[in-house]
């Protein structure tokens, strides 16, 4: 795949980062001495949890929905999502004036529910283990009249979601590694296009649950790879396979795909807790996870390190950390 190929351009980058200004929050950069001791590496921490909606999703969500014509808005959007994209365009169409359908599956953790609800889009459910998510949110969309608009399947929202790693790299000089959690592959194939453009050299690395590595095995194979759905407390990453968009992405432009378990995730989540106070859902603190694991090789001078979400309730967050 040459540059003039590829299907998310550092220009897509800049454009949604400036769609979008004023809309999301410009999320901090945290940095820990603790952290930085223990890993032997200078940490910086863009913390996605603290992003409107609760997650990096909204980025993407707003990028893609703000683009549409009045006609198309007016009719109304529908996604499929496993919580943070659903509280994403549930949100981002209450901000645009219309209506949002979304398809959540039965075991999605009912504060994220909840939340989708309160933002005033209607739920629907379905069986993540034997139901087709996609085929469900294609058929509502033709049957309403809705626009798709998809949790990473889509140009506009890979450019939305790589905003997080201009904003990061604008902030931050000199970043050798940028570590970043993969689920569908929309934030890293966006972090991923916009990193290499402005920092040739830097090392981007994916960070899946050891349950849900069907991105490392498509990345070995050479194609993309489908697994069981995955069963990990990282619900937001429990994919069964990459986006066909993101994965020819992610093809060209990661250097590789680090698994964490769901052990490690949790001691990610009790060390931002206890150490930086913040509050990090599973799949958001799988990047942490990969750097206080201390695997990379070679190990990173400076680290930039994509926390990608904190949707998770008091309750979830006390039953995840006290339970092995």
């Amino acid at each position: 795949m040459t540059a003039e190929a590829m299907p998310v351009t550092e220009d897509d980058v800049r454009s949604a980062a400036a769609r979008i200004a004023g809309v999301a929050h410009r999320t901090p950069v945290v940095r820990s001495r603790t952290l930085d001791r223990l890993v032997g590496t200078q940490a910086f921490l863009k913390c996605e949890n603290l992003q409107r909606a609760g997650a990096f999703k909204f980025r993407g969500a707003y990028n893609a929905a703000s683009r549409l014509s009045a006609e198309q808005l007016a009719r109304g959007l529908v996604t499929y999502s496993s919580g943070n994209h659903a509280q994403a365009l549930a949100l981002v169409a209450r901000e645009l004036g219309t209506r949002a359908v979304i398809v959540m599956p039965e075991d999605a953790p009912q504060s994220k529910v909840d939340a989708v609800r309160g933002y005033g889009a209607e739920v629907l459910t379905y069986d993540r283990y034997t139901g087709d998510r996609v085929a469900i949110g294609e058929q509502i969309a033709r049957q309403r009249g809705l626009t798709l608009i998809p949790p990473y399947e889509h140009p506009h929202v890979i450019a939305g979601q790589g905003t997080a790693a201009l904003e990061l790299m604008e902030d931050v000089a000199d970043l050798d590694t940028l570590l970043v959690p993969v689920g569908g592959g929309g934030l890293v194939a966006g972090c991923a296009t916009i990193a290499t453009a402005l920092r040739p050299g830097i090392r981007v690395i994916g960070v899946e649950p050891e349950a849900g590595d069907d991105t490392k095995r498509s990345l070995s194979a050479g194609h993309r790879v489908t697994i069981s759905v995955p069963r990990t407390i990282a619900d937001g990453q429990a994919a069964e396979t990459p986006g066909e968009l993101t994965f020819s992405i992610n093809q060209r432009l990661l250097d590789g795909i680090e698994l964490v378990s769901d052990t490690e995730i949790r001691e990610a989540m009790r060390f931002a807790f206890d150490r930086l106070k913040l509050v990090v859902e599973p799949s958001g603190a799988t990047a942490l996870a990969a750097l206080l694991a201390v695997r990379l090789a070679p190990k990173p001078e400076r680290a930039g390190v994509i926390i990608s979400g904190g949707n998770i309730d008091s309750r979830r967050f006390i039953e995840v950390l006290t339970t092995s």
